[in-house]
C-alpha cells in the first residue's frame, strides 16, 4: 500500500458462497471508518453480491450479514463497480442489480490506481 494513499480499491472475485466476500466487505468498511475513500471493484463472480436478494442469506459469523455489511457501505459513500463483461456473461441487466453499483470496465479501477489509490484483492 502506498505510504500516502488516501484512496483504496477492493478487487473481489468471490460471491456470496465464500468467506472472502465477507472479508473484502469488512475491510472496505473499516477503511472508510479510517477515513478512506473505498471503492469495490467485483469481477467473476464477485458481481453475484450485488445481484437483487443474492447477499440476504449470507452469514460468516461472527461479522455482520452480507447483505447488512453491502447497505452500510454503500450508505456511507462507498462506490461499487461491476465488471460489464461479467455481469454480461451471468445473464444479468442492471434491473437485476441493487440500487447504487455502477456496471463498468476496468479502465474505472486503472483510474484509481494511477490516482495512487492503493489495492487490495479478495
Amino acid at each position: 500500500m502506498a505510504n500516502d494513499a488516501k484512496e483504496l480499491v477492493c478487487l473481489v472475485t468471490h460471491g456470496i458462497d465464500h468467506e472472502l466476500s465477507s472479508v473484502a466487505l469488512t475491510i472496505a468498511n473499516g477503511g472508510m471508518t479510517a477515513g478512506l475513500k473505498v471503492s469495490l471493484f467485483l469481477t467473476s463472480s464477485g458481481v453475484d453480491l450485488v445481484r437483487k436478494r443474492a447477499a440476504d442469506t449470507t452469514q460468516v459469523k461472527p461479522l455482520e450479514p452480507l447483505a447488512d455489511m453491502i447497505r452500510d457501505f454503500l450508505s456511507r459513500g462507498g462506490t461499487i463497480w461491476a465488471c460489464t463483461p461479467c455481469v454480461k456473461s451471468r445473464g444479468y441487466s442492471d434491473s437485476d442489480l441493487i440500487e447504487g453499483v455502477i456496471v463498468t470496465g476496468a479502465s474505472a479501477l486503472h483510474e484509481r490506481i494511477k490516482a495512487g489509490a492503493a489495492t487490495l484483492s479478495f
